[in-house]
């Protein structure tokens, strides 16, 4: 099983992911997160993303001030800076949003430690779905996504699952 919490395993990916771990690393943005104990997680860690795909990494703050005043102080400056607050599975979170080169970046934050937050979980799941199925499974995935479905509606309509996809998804078992 791929360890997604070191992105080194992004150096020897596909085309996309070596672009993004390039970004990563030569903006030290990993780095710059690093006492927020950040995950890169999403669709390019997995080998699902698209066209308009971003970096989506998620970290864990204990004091939402403090978290907030390192984004504004370390990526402030990046075009079309963003951050906003919102309540997300009945917890508080922390969005920015940036560009760096061609890549837009969301910095996502909860008071949840990173392998606990559901972005982390779904994204296992998924991985996990998409190495039992094969490739066949993941190309699907990719057209949903293409024609404008989110990845866990995507996974829920191939896998047949009813009722929210971000629910029944965190309870598939293969």
């Amino acid at each position: 099983m791929t360890d997604f919490s070191n992105i080194e395993y992004l150096k020897s990916g596909n085309q996309q992911q070596q672009k993004a771990y390039k970004i990563l690393t030569q903006n030290r943005i990993l780095s710059k997160l690093a006492e927020f104990d950040p995950i890169l997680i999403g669709t390019i860690p997995i080998n699902i993303d698209i066209e308009n795909s971003d970096l989506d990494i998620i970290c864990y703050w204990k004091n939402k001030i403090d978290f907030k005043e390192k984004l504004n102080s370390v990526f402030g400056k990046e075009n079309e800076f963003t951050i906003r607050e919102a309540i997300i599975n009945e917890k508080e979170s922390i969005i920015a949003n940036f560009k760096i080169n061609d890549f837009e970046i969301e910095v996502f934050g909860q008071n949840t430690p990173t392998k606990n937050q559901n972005g982390y979980k779904h994204m296992i799941i998924e991985h996990e779905i998409l190495q039992s199925k094969g490739e066949n499974f993941r190309l699907e995935i990719i057209k949903l996504k293409q024609k404008g479905y989110k990845t866990e509606p995507a996974f829920a309509f191939l896998l047949g699952l009813k009722g929210d996809p971000y629910i029944e998804l965190l309870d598939y078992k293969l």
